[in-house]
């Protein structure tokens, strides 16, 4: 059964699609394509063989028709089936989708994210190699206006970096989430600002 902070960092992305892309472009580096709109996809990869594949979240870039696809997964310890089950959500999403499709882990600990940038060995000369985010490659939102104008990140960024050993920044960044939490409806306010154990 999913954990709650589990679920607060899928609900991040779950409630803000475009948060993948943009972590992926910029704290990640990738390049992506040129794409209009992105929005939550079925996470049901399976085939019709009798293995059931089911992402934690897919998100689609669209330009009218399906740019690329972002298979996200929250991993909050290593879990050695993943490594089979991870390249086949990447190549049935493909498949369904026919256009590229990567693999983001979202992880909440530095360990986590070291396991699972380990390349996958795939046999001869392939290899599958997730794009992973740990806490340190999550940006640091301590200014407000910017924690206004994206609070799933700010709220990310606090989760990320909330026990900083640096407590007037830690503190900077909890207050810009916690003012951005604010502004937003009282549902995802209150999910959003409740306290998550790892």
């Amino acid at each position: 059964m999913p954990s709650q902070l589990h679920e607060a960092l899928l609900l991040l992305f779950r409630n803000r699609p475009s948060l993948a892309p943009v972590l992926l472009r910029d704290a990640l580096h990738v390049e992506l394509p040129e794409y209009h709109e992105a929005r939550i996809d079925s996470a049901d990869l399976t085939e019709i063989q009798p293995t059931e594949y089911r992402a934690d979240l897919v998100v689609l870039l669209l330009n009218d028709v399906p740019v690329f696809g972002i298979v996200v997964e929250v991993q909050l310890s290593p879990d050695e089936r993943k490594l089979f089950a991870w390249p086949a959500y990447v190549a049935n999403l493909r498949a369904r989708l026919e256009c590229p499709v990567c693999l983001l882990v979202v992880t909440a600990d530095e360990k986590v994210a070291r396991w699972a940038l380990k390349p996958i060995d795939l046999g001869g000369p392939n290899r599958f190699i997730p794009f992973v985010l740990g806490p340190s490659g999550v940006p640091e939102i301590a200014d407000e206006s910017q924690a206004l104008a994206d609070p799933e990140l700010a709220v990310l960024s606090a989760m990320a970096h909330g026990q900083d050993p640096n407590t007037d920044k830690s503190v900077q960044i909890a207050l810009a989430a916690q003012l951005a939490v604010l502004g937003l409806d009282e549902d995802r306010s209150k999910l959003y600002f409740r306290p998550t154990g790892r």
